[in-house]
């Protein structure tokens, strides 16, 4: 018999937005995503704490409003939320420190709460 056969990662995001390119710079200004008209946007995980993390939750929980979340890797939180505030980017009060990272949250302009993690070395 042969060797079962898995998923090797996540291989992309995908949500529907009202004005998809409008919203895909706003990612690309704020958050470095890098996005390209037609394209959309690729990551290589070359970094040491390169993983994705998929997690199911209940549908009624709290931690998030939309039927999605999406979490972004960051190098410095606090760096980032600082430049952020500066450029008016509504950003959620709420802090998480876990022993796997520190965590913070975002809206895009649409609403869209989006997760920014700090992973600890």
């Amino acid at each position: 018999m042969s060797e079962r056969q898995k998923v090797t990662g996540i291989g992309g995001v995908f949500f529907k937005s009202r004005d998809p390119e409008a919203l895909s710079r706003w990612y690309a200004e704020h958050l470095g995503v890098p996005w390209k008209a037609g394209e959309g946007a690729i990551f290589s995980w070359n970094d040491p704490n390169g993983m994705t993390v998929w997690s199911a939750f209940p549908s009624d929980s709290r931690h998030f409003e939309a039927a999605w979340m999406v979490n972004f890797r960051v190098a410095d939180l606090d760096a980032l939320l600082a430049q952020l505030s500066s450029e008016g980017v509504r950003i959620d009060p709420k802090r998480e420190d876990y022993d796997y990272g520190r965590f913070a949250w975002v809206y895009d302009p649409e609403g869209n709460k989006v997760e920014l993690w700090q992973p600890l070395p």
